[in-house]
C-alpha cells in the first residue's frame, strides 16, 4: 500500500544512452570515469549557448517547460543592464513521491549536471553556483562531485559553489522558495510573485534551471545540435527520463526518446495490458485512459494533445481492480497537506477539495461533486505559487477522466471496488508539516498542547479558523466549531501565532497533562487576563 521508492530506482534505457551512458559500467561516475564516458568539454560563449539551446528545443524538464534560451537570454540581458554578476542555481529539489528522475541523475551522474551549470556560469560570467537539494544521497553525491572538481564555497575563490539542503517538501521545489532558502529564509513561497531572471539570489539575475535540463545542455554541447536532433522527434529532440511507477511489476526510471508509444514504456515496467487509467506528469499532473493511452507518445505536444501531461516525468497506471477515485483521494489529502500553510486558497482550499472528493466517495450525491468542482475553481490562480494550480488541475482531471466511477459513486452505492494505494507516497505517510524551516523538517508527533475557546470573550471574528485551520472550522454562525482541541506538535507554531492575534483575545494555551510528552519546546503556558492581553500586544 503506498509503497515508497527508493532514491535510486532501476533504470533502463531506450536506444541508444546519453544522459544515461556509463550506468551500465559503474554505480556513479566520478570525475575520472565521467571524462571517459564523455570526454572532455569545451567553453561555449553565452549567445553561441543560447543559439545551441534553440536549436534543439531546450524547454526545462523540471514541469513547466520554459524555453531555455529565453531564460539564458534574459538573465545575460538583465545582468548587462545593471552591471551586476548573475548567480547560476541547479534545482534539484525533487520532492513528489512518485518522481525519481533528477534524482537519479545527481546520484549516478553528477558531473554532467555540473557540466551544464559551469557552461552557463562561464558564459553568464557568473561567480555564484548553487545546487538545491532535498535528500541525504543528492546532498551527498552533489557535495563528493564538487569535491572532486576542487570547488568550494571559500571566499576569494573564482566561482563560488555549495550544495543548499531544503525540506523534502512538494513546495520546496518552487523556483522562489529556493532562492528565498538560498538567501537564508525559509523554503517556501515569498507570497509574491516574482522573476528569478530579473530578481533572484541576493536580488542578481539568477539562472535556475532543473537538473536535467543542465545535463541534456551538457550533451548537446558535446555532441552538437545536428547530432542530438538525430534522435527523437523533429519538434522536440533528444531523450527524456521518466518515472514509472504505480501498478508496475517493476518501477524505474527510464531514458527514451521522444516519440516512443507511451504503450511500449509501460510493457517495459510490467504494467496491466489495459489499465484503467495513467496519471501523466506526477501529482500536479493529468489522467489519461485506456484508450487514450494506445494514441500517445512520449512528448510534451504528444500528451498536451491527448489531455495528458509530461510535467516532471511521472508516468503512473492503476489497475482495472482498484477505485480510481480512492487512489486519487490519497494523492489529494497528500497534496492538501504539502500546502505552505500561507496562502488562504491553498491551505484552506485544499483540505476542502480532499474532503469534497471524499464526500463523493461515500455517497454525497450531486451537491458534493459541484462542491468540489466550485472549491477546485476557486484556488487556481490564487496562490503565491503553482501548488493549488497543479492541485486543483489533478483534481479536475480525476473528475474528467473516471466518469463511470463517478457516477457510480454519486448516483449510486459506489463502484464496489478496493483501494489498492499502487499510487506511491512517503514510506508511513506523513502529517501535514505547516510552515517549514529553512534546513530542518517541522516536528511530528503526539499533541503537547490543547487550545481552548473562552466564549464570553469571543467575537466569531474567524482569525483563528484562518490561521490554525488544523484545529478549527467555523459553523453556520461564524464561531468556532470546538471549544478545546489539542494542537498537533507540527502545528504549535500556528497555534500560539493564533492566541497573539485572536482580536478579541479569546484564545488561550495550556500543557496537556496526559499527553507524556517531555515538555521540549512546550509553547508558553497563557493565563487569562491581563497575561493574554500583554502576549496579544
Amino acid at each position: 500500500m503506498n509503497e515508497a521508492l527508493p532514491d535510486v530506482p532501476e533504470v533502463r534505457v531506450v536506444g541508444l544512452p546519453q544522459l544515461t551512458s556509463g550506468f551500465d559500467l559503474v554505480e556513479r561516475l566520478d570525475l575520472s570515469m565521467h571524462l571517459k564516458v564523455h570526454g572532455p568539454l569545451e567553453a561555449v560563449g553565452g549567445e553561441q549557448l543560447a543559439q545551441l539551446s534553440e536549436q534543439i528545443s531546450l524547454k526545462g524538464r523540471g514541469g513547466a517547460g520554459f524555453p531555455f534560451h529565453k531564460k539564458l537570454r534574459s538573465v545575460a540581458e538583465a545582468a548587462i543592464r545593471r552591471g551586476v554578476r548573475p548567480v547560476v542555481v541547479v534545482n534539484g529539489s525533487e520532492d513528489e513521491p512518485a518522481c525519481r528522475k533528477d534524482t537519479v541523475l545527481i546520484n549516478r551522474a553528477p558531473h554532467l549536471i555540473l557540466d551544464g551549470a559551469l557552461l552557463v556560469a562561464e558564459a553568464l560570467g557568473a561567480r555564484t553556483l548553487v545546487i538545491g537539494v532535498t535528500r541525504a544521497s543528492t546532498e551527498q553525491s552533489m557535495e563528493q562531485a564538487l569535491a572532486e572538481r576542487g570547488l568550494s564555497d571559500r571566499r576569494g575563490a573564482p566561482l563560488r559553489a555549495r550544495v543548499q539542503r531544503n525540506p523534502v517538501r512538494m513546495v520546496t521545489g518552487a523556483a522562489a522558495s529556493l532562492v528565498r532558502s538560498i538567501d537564508g529564509g525559509p523554503a517556501i513561497p515569498p507570497g509574491r510573485k516574482t522573476s528569478a531572471s530579473q530578481s533572484g539570489v541576493g536580488g542578481a539575475p539568477t539562472l535556475l534551471s532543473n537538473a536535467e535540463t543542465f545535463a541534456q545542455l551538457a550533451i548537446a554541447a558535446r555532441i552538437g545540435p545536428e547530432r542530438y536532433r538525430n534522435t527523437g522527434l523533429y519538434d522536440e529532440p533528444g531523450t527524456v527520463m521518466l518515472t514509472v511507477s504505480g501498478a508496475v511489476s517493476r518501477p524505474m526510471v527510464v531514458e527514451v526518446p521522444t516519440g516512443v508509444p507511451l504503450r511500449y514504456v509501460l510493457q517495459l515496467a510490467g504494467a496491466p495490458p489495459v489499465p484503467q487509467g495513467v496519471l501523466t506528469g506526477g501529482y500536479h499532473g493529468k489522467w489519461i485512459d485506456a484508450a487514450t493511452v494506445d494514441t500517445a507518445v512520449v512528448s510534451r505536444n504528444s500528451l498536451d494533445a491527448v489531455g495528458g501531461a509530461l510535467g516532471a516525468g511521472a508516468i503512473l497506471p492503476i489497475s482495472q481492480e482498484t477505485c480510481p477515485l480512492g487512489e486519487s483521494l490519497q494523492v489529494a489529502k497528500w497534496l492538501a497537506e504539502e500546502s505552505a500553510g500561507q496562502c488562504g486558497p491553498c491551505y484552506l482550499g485544499l483540505p476542502a477539495a480532499a474532503r469534497g472528493l471524499e464526500d463523493i466517495i461515500n455517497g454525497g450525491g450531486p451537491a458534493a461533486l459541484e462542491a468540489l468542482k466550485q472549491v477546485a475553481k476557486g484556488v487556481k490562480r490564487r496562490g503565491a505559487c503553482s501548488h493549488p494550480d497543479g492541485s486543483a488541475m489533478f483534481l479536475e482531471s480525476t473528475v474528467k477522466a473516471f466518469t463511470d466511477d463517478l457516477a457510480a459513486h454519486v448516483l449510486g452505492t459506489g463502484c464496489g471496488r478496493p483501494v489498492e494505494g499502487v499510487l506511491p507516497l512517503f514510506e508511513g505517510g506523513r502529517a501535514p508539516t505547516g510552515i517549514p524551516g529553512g534546513g530542518n523538517e517541522p516536528e511530528a508527533g503526539a499533541s503537547r498542547q490543547k487550545i481552548f475557546v473562552d466564549w464570553t470573550l469571543c467575537r466569531g471574528h474567524g482569525l483563528c479558523a484562518d490561521i490554525l485551520p488544523e484545529v478549527f472550522e467555523l459553523g453556520a454562525d461564524g464561531f468556532p466549531t470546538v471549544a478545546q482541541a489539542k494542537v498537533p506538535q507540527y502545528a504549535e507554531a500556528k497555534a500560539l501565532r493564533a492566541v497573539r492575534r485572536c482580536p478579541a483575545l479569546a484564545l488561550r494555551i495550556e500543557e496537556d497533562s496526559r499527553s507524556g510528552g517531555s515538555g521540549r519546546n512546550n509553547l508558553p503556558v497563557l493565563s487569562q487576563g491581563r497575561g493574554r492581553r500583554a502576549l496579544g500586544r
